[in-house]
């Protein structure tokens, strides 16, 4: 296959079915491509029943296009990303991965419209975010749970509303940002940057407000962001964690213990908000975001120094926290429920506790007039107790 086979057959991957999110080369299988969450397999002539081997091998070394670095990176890891261009169709965030002996690559779609926090319905926390002047937001979630797509929202915001200079250190860079009120310097790994970490450290010479970091994957990294923070910055990232007690946790397990103590002050002074995300299947077809939102205050510095304890956990302070915009996974997924956008099975297979939403699933169907048990027919016994006594 020659680059322009290549690119063809991208083109009617991607034309093949409606929302495509990712295109999947795997060995055995045919080309497939993800719809609403669903992998499907496209249609081709001649048809492609089982890919082969060489077939995609050939496929990443296209890609990959003869860069040393990338081929280095494959041989030596197993894997390697890097961006790749569709012309006049889309771009892409790819991953070549080896599996026993053999190649597979996926390509993640690129959106090329800059999101909105309204166009998202995002929650009104991201307005706050966006307002942040300086200190650390972390956004977490599993890998495409939409964490750079809320992120990129943000940063519109912040485009649309403040002067400003914003270093971006992706990889590869997804959304590419014009300049408006602010001023766009996005850089990708690799290509202008070797590791996070040094990315990070020569953010802090380049005079920026807003550094946004890819994400967080090592000590290094950490400590330099945390640095940022503390120097009046505010730094955006992401890390695949799922909820805010895991996030800290994640970040603490990254230094050794007699740093503890140290790297709970630095946390507790810098965490403006703690953002967790899912996307759940959507009624009707398609996908919607569930968010737990940690927003700091006494308590959650408190927390954060501490650690959690009885009463004092991460999830019992964002369920009393929703005036200051803080919500649970539970309630918000209950909230999504309550819309119509998802279902009771839904809401139950991704709930944090499953008890919480069940109960707030049975408020929602009482207000509604529906039954919130499927026993019928209960009546009370006024017998019982009184049979086989004497006289009765």
């Amino acid at each position: 296959m020659r680059k322009q086979e290549i690119e063809h057959i991208m083109a009617r991957m991607l034309d093949s079915h409606d929302n495509v999110s990712d295109l999947n080369i795997t060995v055995g299988k045919p080309f497939q491509v993800e719809s609403a969450g669903q992998l499907l397999p496209v249609a081709l002539e001649p048809p492609f029943e089982e890919l082969s081997p060489f077939q995609t091998e050939i496929f990443a070394l296209n890609l990959i296009n003869g860069n040393r670095r990338l081929i280095d990176i494959l041989l030596a890891e197993g894997s390697c990303d890097l961006s790749y261009e569709l012309p006049g169709k889309a771009r892409f965030r790819v991953n070549v991965f080896s599996r026993q002996g053999h190649y597979s690559v996926v390509l993640r779609r690129l959106e090329t419209k800059i999101p909105t926090i309204e166009d998202l319905g995002l929650p009104k926390a991201f307005e706050k975010i966006a307002e942040e002047k300086n200190g650390i937001v972390l956004v977490t979630g599993a890998t495409g749970s939409g964490k750079s797509t809320s992120l990129a929202a943000v940063l519109n915001r912040i485009n649309d509303t403040k002067s400003v200079h914003v270093v971006t250190l992706e990889d590869p860079v997804e959304y590419q940002h014009p300049h408006k009120l602010a001023t766009f310097n996005q850089r990708e790994l690799g290509n202008d940057f070797d590791t996070f970490a040094n990315g990070l450290r020569a953010a802090l010479r380049q005079a920026p407000k807003v550094i946004l970091v890819g994400e967080m994957r090592d000590r290094e990294t950490v400590e330099i962001g945390l640095t940022a923070a503390e120097t009046g910055h505010l730094v955006l990232t992401t890390l695949h964690t799922v909820d805010a007690g895991q996030t800290i946790n994640r970040i603490l397990g990254m230094f050794a213990t007699d740093e503890e103590n140290q790297i709970r002050i630095r946390l507790a002074d810098t965490v403006r908000w703690i953002v967790c995300q899912r996307l759940l299947p959507k009624v009707g077809g398609g996908r919607v975001a569930a968010f737990e939102i940690l927003g700091a205050n006494l308590r959650v510095k408190d927390t954060i120094l501490n650690g959690e304890s009885e009463g004092k956990t991460f999830y019992e302070i964002i369920e009393q926290g929703a005036a200051f915009g803080m919500t649970t996974f539970d309630k918000y997924i209950v909230g999504l429920y309550e819309k119509g956008l998802i279902t009771e099975e839904t809401a139950l297979a991704y709930a944090s506790r499953v008890g919480v939403t069940r109960r707030g699933i049975d408020r929602v169907k009482s207000q509604r007039g529906e039954a919130t048990t499927d026993i019928e027919n209960l009546a009370v016994d006024f017998e019982y107790g009184t049979k086989g006594r004497p006289g009765s």
